[in-house]
């Protein structure tokens, strides 16, 4: 979906002067390892866990933990394998260091430093989202700045103006729920299950998106926030008002309007701050960003507005670790050995996201 931009000199290299990297990511439910370098991906393994949670309806962090512990060492070698390389042939280790669920960033954490120390290589402590945002840095998409990003997840929702991906700048986020959340709340309360995003696009394209008025938060600002809680309580309302021999009848009306009721305001936001920026694209990540349906609508958008649209490969857009390589490239290293002493945090600064 991107074209036009042309490489900068500054792409190849990145900013931290490193450039073949052994990234891990352990922040939730997907234990991954990537060899990336520079904006080439050598290698991305990802073991997701979703079968493992969908009992309970979500992911259960202590759960996670543990199969992050069990799994990470055999996702880190078969990442290695697949790029023909030994740990001694990488420039630096990365790891997500926040935010995220706190146990299992440990596992992710504990992992590298012990590799990196080991080895005696440098250690990048990479933000999660940063990752999301530096993903369109990777080829085959290669997207130059300036631009705005949207990230749009299971616990995230923001806009960021990046001129450089060093510093993203952020513009506006929600100020209740994540829309990823929405999404999965949502598609529980049709009684799709867990995960519930790619269930709820499934159903939806079979149902009328115009079938149920849905509030969309905030619709009458221009500003660049969001609002997702009011929506989940509608359709909630919804599904008791109408009982469950209608529901059943018109779940998919019920999903396709919900659906639109959650990206509409995602699409239109993300181009209106590119227009008001005055910047010639926008770029999309994170899970919810491999929503076909968002997809469409940011491309209906900015065609008339004049603005191009960057989506990378969906297994991009979803957690994984070739991003957290993408985003060490911008983050400043720490040497051997001052990272003994780094740890994980489950939060990211109030409103900055780059180291």
């Amino acid at each position: 979906m991107a074209s036009g931009w042309a490489r900068g000199p500054a792409r190849l290299t990145g900013r931290a002067g490193i450039r073949l990297i052994l990234a891990i990511e352990t922040s939730c439910d997907e234990t991954a390892a990537a060899v990336v370098d520079g904006p080439e991906v050598r290698s991305s393994v990802v073991a997701s866990q979703a079968r493992l949670h969908t009992p309970y309806g979500g992911v259960v962090p202590e759960v996670a933990a543990r199969q992050h512990l069990g799994t990470v060492n055999a996702v880190v070698d078969e990442a290695l394998d697949a790029a023909g390389l030994a740990l001694d042939a990488v420039d630096a280790v990365a790891v997500t260091q926040r935010p995220g669920l706190i146990g299992a960033l440990l596992v992710g954490v504990a992992t590298a430093k012990a590799l990196a120390y080991g080895a005696g290589k440098p250690l990048v402590m990479v933000d999660h989202l940063h990752g999301h945002i530096c993903a369109s840095w990777l080829e085959p998409l290669a997207l130059d700045p300036p631009f705005v990003s949207l990230i749009a997840s299971g616990g995230h929702t923001r806009l960021d103006l990046v001129d450089d991906y060093a510093e993203p700048r952020l513009l506006g986020s929600t100020l209740d729920d994540a829309a990823g959340e929405a999404i999965d709340k949502g598609a529980r309360t049709l009684g799709l299950g867990y995960p519930g995003g790619p269930a709820l696009e499934r159903l939806a394209a079979d149902g009328d998106r115009k079938a149920f008025e849905f509030p969309v938060g905030l619709a009458g600002r221009t500003d660049a926030d969001f609002s997702f809680a009011g929506v989940k309580t509608a359709l909630l309302y919804a599904v008791r008002d109408l009982g469950e021999q209608e529901v059943g009848r018109r779940r998919a009306d019920l999903a396709a309007s919900y659906q639109e009721a959650v990206v509409r305001p995602l699409a239109q936001r993300l181009v209106g701050a590119a227009v008001d920026a005055g910047v010639p694209a926008v770029a999309l990540g994170g899970g919810v960003a491999a929503n076909g349906r968002l997809r469409a609508l940011t491309a209906e958008f900015a065609e008339p507005a004049g603005v191009a649209v960057a989506a990378p490969d969906r297994a991009l857009c979803t957690d994984n670790a070739a991003m957290i390589g993408a985003a060490a490239q911008f983050t400043p290293p720490l040497s051997w050995p001052r990272y003994a002493g780094a740890d994980a945090m489950a939060t990211s600064p109030p409103g900055g996201i780059a180291a």
